[in-house]
């Protein structure tokens, strides 16, 4: 299992979708999801056939938040053309958890 960590603060399990197959299913067909999911590569998400909001946070190669967005259900994310890693999460996690843009992330096993 993964952690997303920020300031040595565990926030959240984390699953990693780093192949076709997993960052093509992200987290659809779930009802609903713990912790977060990042996806890597990745410089956009979408969220159709999602019943649930997402936040998403667009992330560089070295986990730092570019931008901050709430996906609503069955809508294309818009590119961020500096983001090589996507993190996702129900929404309002990110806030709980105090992440914001500019924030240094880091996965630890």
């Amino acid at each position: 299992m993964s952690w997303l960590v920020a300031d040595d603060k565990v926030l959240a399990t984390l699953e990693i979708a780093d192949t076709w197959k997993t960052r093509l299913k992200g987290v659809l067909g779930r009802e609903g999801f713990e912790g977060a999911l990042l996806i890597k590569p990745a410089f956009s998400v979408h969220s159709i056939g999602l019943k649930t909001e997402l936040d998403v946070a667009y992330c560089d190669a070295n986990l730092r938040v570019l931008d901050i967005v709430t996906m609503v259900p069955n809508r294309m994310g818009m590119p961020r053309v500096r983001a090589r890693q996507v993190i996702e999460a129900p929404k309002g996690s990110f806030e709980r958890w105090g992440i914001r843009a500019g924030d240094q992330l880091e996965v630890r096993l």
